[in-house]
């Protein structure tokens, strides 16, 4: 209690000196931890709250206990305040803040409206211009599958721009009727200025005249003997009565909404994340937060959503499980309405949303038991001091020699953490068909770069008993205290499931077959094995295509520069004519020739 009250004086004093102005403000505990990062429109009226100590809940109460002092940021309105306050809680991840791990971007569909015949194409990243962004879509699938259909209705292209200027005659999109072909001319720039409107007014939700349009033109057609465009406007037709049968009536009227809902059970909270645009599901998304044992759902929901829309452009409209307390600041800071609702298609929205929370919350549950059981059940064969938090997965990649890398991956009782993923490029040129020498390259600069933070309780080799044995004498002058190392060989006949584990000073043994440790350790074997192959094909792609250019005499780094800018890849150079060649700046009809010989 007493540290309570010396908590709560230290608050008041500040509340006299806070400003009345939007910003950030931060609760300092010992040591110069930061104990809570939080935003406000008015911080002083915002920070009086947590002088009502009796109306906290237990965890905002330990809180007030341990602040030392606080710390003020005026910004200019609340977007800037919102916008701080996440840049601040990823950067310090306070201890009574929900922390939101989201390193997701989501695809979108794009059309560039300033392009003379603009394509539409699946896109993952910033909003930096003025083309028309529709999204998000919760998985690549739901965006290949709506890029689909907008393809068959609407005939737009969506090759790249360089392929697009260099095509004389139609690809194959044209005669599967799912392009309109401008790059052969076989369309106007006005009608397919049409075709693209449509589109646009279609992916949101404004046109729904356009089959009765559609109808009419094909009667049109068919009147005047052209059969071959009636049948173009019969197959459009068609494409978007499919999209209509499958759209369901609970969000065929919702134009762009988002629907977040919360559910706590089995002492976790996840919330799910229902993304609607233009009458279509784009999919759905869950999420776990962090550090939420003590806080109420409200409090969650709308960190939740201070955290998701810093990262993604919010829809029209947000609508929640329940009502948050700071409405009215959330909606000023992202510009978007915040509703609950108790009947109606929004309100089904959202019981299904807390559906698919419960079922996520279950699945998650059944993951990480299993997961649980397993790294148990690895702690007692392999001997371990304790159940691993943190396995490291080692295995190198290269062909007779070149293009040599070595990868690692990390297995956590959450499952693969891909942001610890690295790949090492061997830099001895000499070892580099040499797997035991490699392997204790890899290694050595791993454990250079050790921290108490990043330390393994495993280090699993793709190996024999030569490999832990190099790898041991490697890291005899390292701190191996508490690392496991144990090396994987492959079993007889190289079956899967009857490989050998090796560890130093024991016997070596193979796992029950078909047993669930068995299947774990060949589980993250194989992660670690398919990221060191995929690693190893793209730099081997980016050497190929690299010394392709190179080697052609007569293109320096500004010939081959103005090549690439101009066709987009060593690709499209390679299929280029020699007229297409003597296109670019720069490129005479004798280099033209050189470069076409090359490639031919």
């Amino acid at each position: 209690m007493a540290d309570i009250l010396a908590g709560l004086e230290i608050l008041k004093k500040h509340i006299a000196i806070a400003p009345e102005k939007p910003g950030v403000y931060r609760m300092i505990g010992d040591g110069e931890k930061v104990l809570y990062v939080g935003k406000a429109k008015n911080i002083k009226k915002r920070i009086v709250a947590y002088s009502h100590i009796h109306k906290l809940p237990a965890r905002l109460q330990r809180m007030v206990s341990e602040i030392k002092r606080m710390e003020f940021i005026i910004v200019e309105n609340e977007a800037k305040a919102l916008l701080m306050e996440n840049e601040l809680i990823k950067k310090l991840e306070p201890k009574y803040n929900i922390l939101l791990k989201d390193d997701k971007t989501f695809p979108h569909l794009v059309i560039d409206v300033e392009a003379e015949f603009p394509a539409l194409r699946k896109y993952r990243g910033a909003r930096n211009d003025k083309s028309k962004y529709f999204g998000p879509f919760a998985s690549i699938g739901a965006v290949n599958s709506v890029l689909d259909m907008v393809q068959k209705a609407f005939l737009l292209r969506s090759c790249r721009d360089n392929v697009f200027k260099n095509r004389e005659r139609p690809c194959l999109l044209y005669q599967i009727k799912r392009c309109s072909a401008p790059c052969a001319g076989k369309i106007s720039a006005q009608e397919y200025r049409k075709l693209v409107n449509e589109a646009i007014d279609f992916l949101e939700g404004k046109n729904t005249k356009i089959q009765e349009e559609l109808s009419v033109l094909m009667q049109q057609a068919s009147d005047n003997m052209e059969f071959e465009l009636a049948m173009v406007y019969r197959d459009r037709i068609r494409a978007l009565t499919n999209v209509q049968t499958g759209t369901t009536v609970e969000y065929a009227d919702i134009k762009s909404c988002d629907v977040v809902a919360l559910v706590r059970k089995n002492d976790l909270v996840c919330i799910q994340v229902f993304f609607i645009r233009g009458g279509q599901n784009c999919g759905n998304v869950p999420y776990f937060p962090k550090q939420v044992e003590g806080a109420e759902d409200v409090e969650i929901l709308e960190a939740f959503l201070s955290s998701f829309y810093n990262n993604h452009i919010p829809p029209k409209e947000i609508v929640l499980s329940e009502p948050i307390n700071n409405t009215e600041f959330l909606e000023e800071a992202l510009q978007t309405k915040i509703r609950t609702y108790q009947k109606g298609n929004k309100h089904k929205l959202v019981m299904r949303a807390l559906e698919n929370a419960a079922a996520s919350i279950d699945r998650k549950v059944a993951m990480e038991a299993s997961v649980k059981s397993n790294l148990e059940e690895m702690a007692r064969v392999f001997g371990l001091p304790k159940v691993p938090k943190r396995i490291e997965v080692y295995d190198n990649s290269h062909i007779q020699g070149s293009y040599a890398i070595g990868a690692m991956i990390v297995a956590t009782p959450e499952g693969f953490d891909k942001k610890q993923y690295r790949t090492f490029n061997i830099k001895n040129p000499d070892i580099t068909n040499d797997d035991f020498a490699m392997m204790k390259e890899v290694l050595t600069r791993r454990l250079d770069k050790i921290t108490p933070e990043n330390r393994p309780d495993v280090i699993l080799l793709d190996g024999g008993l030569g490999q832990l044995h190099a790898v041991h004498e490697a890291l005899k002058d390292y701190d191996l205290s508490g690392i496991s190392i144990i090396a994987i060989s492959k079993g007889p006949d190289r079956n899967a499931g009857k490989e050998f584990y090796h560890q130093l000073g024991k016997e070596s043994f193979a796992l029950p077959f078909q047993s669930p440790i068995a299947f774990y350790m060949q589980n993250i074997r194989d992660e670690a094995h398919r990221f060191a192959i995929g690693t190893h094909r793209k730099k081997r792609g980016k050497s190929v295509y690299k010394s392709r250019l190179d080697e052609i005499e007569g293109i320096g780094a500004v010939r081959k520069r103005d090549l690439l800018n101009y066709f987009g890849s060593v690709e499209e150079i390679a299929q280029a004519s020699i007229k297409d060649l003597q296109k670019v700046p720069g490129i005479s009809a004798k280099t033209a020739q050189i470069v076409y010989d090359y490639f031919h």
